[in-house]
């Protein structure tokens, strides 16, 4: 079985082959280049080397969000296209599910946390007993709540995402739970975590098609916040 995953949910642009539950590929850039132009060029430098097509792959996994809204736009058309063109199905994998898997048998709570801006970050909650396990699906959350949540849970927590750097102080400040932040490798979204997981609900028989595939935002944009008189 061979599953290729692309993820363009934030500023990290990343495409992986995963083969028989073997990570054969992965091309992961984390630099200001639009989406656009950075990944059907990487998908295509990453077949030539492995020596393969793109009808080899039996499913394409896509990050689904949530995320920047562009990039996910951008990631879903991608794998929407490929689909189409290869008669492929589609693995929806929810974003904050994908980043938590990077930490796959971690003894702590995992938290992956991404920058939604005005004290927002999406997250979710997972663990990792005898199998990975959604604690708390991927959403919206005020990372003060999130803080106090944390600390009625008691646990040690483990975050990662790109809402570290903006949240540090802020974690640092309310958790009063053990807690520890995820190395560099392991901290940003991944397509290698894209395609295995996506590996697993093909497994499930989780697909789509390439015309039923959409994005799931979690949330409005701001555009259509403002437009709704919304302040969130």
């Amino acid at each position: 079985m061979r599953i290729l995953g692309i993820e363009s949910s934030s500023l990290v642009a990343s495409v992986a082959v995963v083969t028989d539950d073997i990570l054969t590929a992965e091309y992961t850039v984390n630099f200001k280049k639009t989406h656009s132009q950075t990944l059907l060029p990487m998908i295509d430098e990453m077949m030539k080397l492995l020596e393969i097509g793109p009808e080899t792959v039996d499913a394409i996994a896509v990050s689904g969000g949530p995320g920047s809204f562009t990039g996910l736009r951008i990631g879903s058309a991608t794998a929407k296209g490929l689909g189409l063109a290869l008669g492929k199905p589609l693995i929806h994998v929810p974003t904050v599910d994908a980043m938590a898997y990077n930490l796959y048998s971690s003894s702590a709570l995992i938290c992956p946390i991404m920058d939604a801006r005005r004290n927002q970050v999406y997250t979710g909650l997972y663990h990792y007993k005898d199998r990975f396990e959604i604690v708390k699906e991927q959403c919206p959350m005020d990372m003060g709540v999130l803080a106090a949540e944390l600390n009625d849970r008691g646990e040690k927590v483990i975050f990662l995402g790109d809402g570290v750097p903006v949240y540090k102080e802020q974690i640092e400040k309310l958790l009063t739970v053990p807690y520890d932040f995820a190395p560099a490798h392991m901290n940003r979204q991944r397509a290698g975590a894209v395609a295995a997981l996506g590996a697993v609900y093909y497994r499930e028989g989780r697909i789509e098609t390439a015309a039923d595939h959409g994005p799931d935002y979690l949330r409005k944009s701001q555009a259509e916040r403002e437009r709704a008189g919304e302040t969130l």
